[in-house]
């Protein structure tokens, strides 16, 4: 089991036949040229050539580098883009960004007020938010962007600094959502308004919404939309809460026990699962750390799905990790083993093992199970990995 690339040693696979452009048009293309063969120069020359022949900032950042930010996404999930060549390209982009934003076409004086842009403390994905930034200082308003993996200390502190109008807190990975949470109460008590965007805030905003978030946004566009309307609820302080209070379910306390034990869960899951497919016992310590880490993915998310009572949230993070494992020429039924095992080290928390349940069903509905065979080879995980995946 592993969400592994394949090789670094190998050549990544051409891209297969039919992949959409992306939108944005001839910019677009020449964007995803550029950055797919880690040029800079040209990823940066196509975009001030459009501006200098009077392209809209805006569009390009939305419509030309935002989707092509998303194509390297899918390239690396379809396993045709290796680990480095993906940071790379964000890399790249990032520097695309800037050059946008430096661009004479791109200054306007800030007339509007002030928004602190930051992302939550464990977000290492700061592109969302750095185009965010951008976006709303094309709109008028002084922005203070303050990057990636924030701690709540740092960020209220900076708050407290410089009193800005809103916060907009940015979180692409689920398993951040109980410290978005506190980020949050805490933006909230020094009397800071938060907009909430990004990924790990559902497609709908669903989990914006059950945090306590003043308001939640798609995209940048709407962001800026939101914002131009009016003053967010709050602008005094809140009173402090406990997240028990929005989220009551956590009064069974299966979230603290499974956060609290995630080390012994985890070592305890592969303990299992190497007595129960022998070939494991095989495995080079890389490969056994490999396996070890997307157990604790799999508790992670586990744990988020109890902090804020959605198992879709568990189910639809099992289901993706299927999907890059098929990929990858790893059988989605190798996932299965580990939930079993899971649920044998849960039995007694209801909630942990319905979600759990839930989940096997998921799988067995995206990815049918063969005819059953004995279990007497593992999944050789290949060398190399996206961190955090």
């Amino acid at each position: 089991m592993t969400t592994t690339p394949h090789s670094p040693a190998a050549p990544p696979p051409p891209p297969a036949a039919g992949i959409p452009e992306p939108a944005g048009g001839p910019v677009a293309e020449l964007l995803w040229r550029a950055v797919s063969a880690g040029d800079e120069y040209a990823a940066t020359a196509a975009v001030l050539a459009a501006l200098d022949a009077g392209a809209d900032p805006e569009s390009l950042l939305l419509e030309s580098v935002a989707p092509v930010q998303a194509r390297v996404g899918r390239e690396w999930a379809a396993n045709r883009m290796t680990v480095a060549q993906e940071h790379a390209a964000t890399a790249i982009n990032d520097r695309v960004v800037a050059a946008v934003a430096h661009h004479p076409a791109s200054r306007r004086r800030p007339d509007r007020g002030r928004i602190t842009v930051a992302c939550v403390n464990g977000e290492w994905h700061a592109l969302p938010a750095r185009l965010l930034a951008e976006v709303l200082r094309l709109h008028g308003w002084r922005v203070d962007f303050l990057g990636a993996q924030v701690p709540a200390p740092h960020l209220i502190a900076h708050l407290h600094l410089t009193g800005p109008d809103a916060v907009a807190l940015s979180s692409s990975i689920p398993t951040r959502l109980p410290t978005a949470h506190a980020t949050i109460t805490a933006c909230q008590a020094a009397g800071t308004p938060v907009l909430a965007g990004g990924a790990a805030f559902g497609p709908d905003g669903r989990y914006a919404r059950l945090l306590g978030a003043d308001a939640w946004a798609a995209d940048a566009r709407s962001a800026a939309a939101r914002l131009a309307e009016g003053p967010l609820a709050g602008g005094r302080a809140a009173p402090v809460r406990q997240p028990a209070d929005r989220l009551p379910h956590l009064a069974d306390q299966e979230y603290t026990h499974v956060t609290r034990d995630a080390p012994r869960l985890v070592r305890d899951t592969l303990a299992g699962l190497e007595a129960r497919i022998p070939a494991m016992r095989d495995y080079t310590d890389a490969q056994r750390r490999h396996t070890a880490e997307d157990i604790a993915h799999i508790v992670d998310f586990l744990a988020t799905a109890l902090y804020t009572g959605d198992p879709r949230l568990f189910t639809g993070f099992l289901t993706w990790t299927g999907g890059i494992l098929t990929a990858r020429g790893v059988p989605a039924a190798t996932l299965r083993p580990a939930l079993d095992r899971l649920a044998g080290l849960l039995g007694d928390f209801p909630r942990a093992l319905a979600t759990l349940d839930e989940a096997r069903r998921a799988l067995d509905t995206a990815f049918p199970p063969a005819p059953a065979a004995p279990e007497t080879t593992g999944p050789r995980p290949p060398r190399g990995r996206r961190p955090g995946s």
